[in-house]
Formats: C-alpha cells, sequence, structure tokens
C-alpha cells in the first residue's frame, strides 16, 4: 500500500481536484489546482517531518557574512513599505510579531528599525539562539501563543506559507491577533513565474532536499483568494527575479551567461508580475 500524501486537497480551499502536472520531483509530479493555480506535492507525512529537521539549529536561517548585506538591504525596503501602510500616532511604537522568526535575523531588523518585535518560532534551538541575543521569542506555534485579539499592528510571515499543510488555519490565527486594519506581509515563491515556465522540475525551490519542507506552491491568484477567504484584502503585490539554472547544473561560463539573460528579464518580470520571489501585503477587513 502506497504511503498516504500530506496534502489531499487544495490548500487554498478550493473545491476542485488536483491534476498532475509535467513538473516531476522526486515526491512524484506536482499537482495542480484547476481552480486557483496553487501546486502541490506529493511528498508523505514521514517525509514531510524529516525534511523539516533541518531548521533546528542554533543558527537557523541567519544570513551568512556573504549574504548580510542582501539581507539588510531587503529589510531596510520591507520595512520602509510597512511603515507607509501601518497607520499610527506619531512616535507610537509599532507592535510587530515576526512568525517563523528562526534564531531572529529579520525580527533583530525589525528592532533596529524602530518596531517593538517578538517572534514565534516552532524550532528549539533556533527559539533559544535568538532569546540569548536578546530577542523575545515564543518557542511553539501561534496558535500555542495565546496572544490576546488585536496585539500586533504589523505581522510578518516570511517563508513560512509554503512550508503549511493548512495555511488557512495560520492566517485565520492571524487575522485575530491583528489590530483592525493590521498588516500581514507574506513572503513566498511564485509557482506561476516565468522561472517556473522555463526550467519547471529545475527550479531549487521546488527541491524538498535543499529547501525543507516546501510543499505548497502559491501565485498571486491563489494567495489573493486565502487572504479573500480569511479576512484579508491585498494591499500591495510585487514579483521580482527570474532564474535560468541553478549553479550546480553547468560551468562557470554557462552560468554566468544564463544569469546575464535572467537579469535582463527581471524588469519585465517584475512589471507583469512574474518573478518567483512573491511580496504581499495584505490588510485586515472588519469582521
Amino acid at each position: 500500500m502506497a504511503a498516504e500524501r500530506l496534502i489531499e486537497h487544495c490548500p487554498i480551499g478550493c473545491e476542485g481536484k488536483l491534476v498532475e502536472t509535467a513538473i516531476v520531483l522526486p515526491e512524484g509530479p506536482l499537482r495542480r489546482c484547476g481552480d486557483c493555480g496553487q501546486l502541490v506535492s506529493q511528498i508523505t507525512a514521514r517525509a514531510y517531518a524529516s525534511s523539516m529537521k533541518e531548521f533546528d539549529t542554533p543558527r537557523g536561517t541567519l544570513p551568512t557574512r556573504r549574504t548580510q548585506r542582501r539581507h539588510d538591504a531587503r529589510a531596510a525596503k520591507l520595512f520602509g513599505v510597512v511603515r507607509t501602510l501601518v497607520h499610527s500616532n506619531p512616535g507610537a511604537a509599532v507592535k510587530l510579531l515576526d512568525i517563523g522568526c528562526s534564531s531572529g535575523a529579520l525580527l533583530k531588523s525589525a528592532v533596529q528599525h524602530g518596531f517593538d518585535a517578538e517572534g514565534v518560532e516552532p524550532a528549539a534551538q533556533a527559539a533559544e539562539f535568538a532569546r540569548e541575543t536578546g530577542l523575545k521569542v515564543f518557542h511553539g506555534y501561534l496558535q500555542e501563543a495565546h496572544y490576546p485579539a488585536s496585539s500586533f499592528d504589523v505581522v510578518t510571515l516570511m517563508e513560512v506559507i509554503e512550508h503549511l499543510p493548512d495555511p488557512g488555519a495560520l492566517l485565520r490565527e492571524v487575522w485575530r491577533v491583528l489590530k483592525p486594519n493590521g498588516v500581514l506581509v507574506v513572503g513566498t515563491g511564485n509557482g506561476a513565474s516565468w522561472t517556473v515556465g522555463l526550467v519547471g522540475a529545475r527550479w531549487g525551490y521546488f527541491q524538498v532536499s535543499a529547501h525543507g519542507g516546501h510543499i505548497s506552491f502559491f501565485n498571486p491568484n491563489s494567495l489573493g483568494i486565502l487572504a479573500q477567504r480569511c479576512g484579508f484584502q491585498v494591499e500591495r503585490s510585487e514579483t521580482r527575479r527570474v532564474s535560468l539554472a541553478e549553479p550546480q547544473e553547468t560551468g562557470r561560463v554557462t552560468y554566468r551567461l544564463l544569469k546575464v539573460a535572467a537579469e535582463m528579464l527581471a524588469m519585465p518580470a517584475r512589471l507583469f508580475g512574474k518573478g518567483h520571489d512573491m511580496l504581499t501585503f495584505l490588510r485586515k477587513l472588519p469582521a
């Protein structure tokens, strides 16, 4: 008897069937929802749990010395946009919750940018590391933290939602803990990007061996539908970047040439919403 798949139905809540695609991974072909376009892995619950163990380390997802500058630049841009979207009294502290904060890289940046920030992290070692650096982090899942309703102005959910078999459950709890008109920021991959169309299964983001727990791949349409069903509206959405090859696939010269070609496609991809990095700002709607 075949092992049971972790996800049997569309994670967005659509009633249509999941149909196999031509994107074939070691777990089997990705399946697509005919209603919203969501792509779903055929991974088993056991394999999924095993892949998630990679995050339970003290360093978690801390940037390396080589990637620190890029992290700082992206954090500065992110929090600049958040400031424009959050309406608060001048001088009042903006309360921010980072879900899946790992060892605290983004959380630390939020504090440096003047937010009253704390985090939630289920990986014990990463959460403990963050706390040891002075950050306020709850070890566990958001639903276990039991925050009072309307506790936060902003919630960030960066590179987390693609790990969730049931993302709606988390978004509904986020809605509860956000203040009226609060903002949820979701960062994830775009399953409807030019990268997916051009390289398919070769896209590293699909590889659970490289990115543990990546099982559910959103697109602007599916994320917008989920947001609406959970009490949010899309305030702003953007995509960026195109990839034509992974570094290990080709020789150095060929990879550099493909990288130049990808950079030429980056601007039109951003204009048409076809980049593979997707950043979406959602506004909490009244009940």
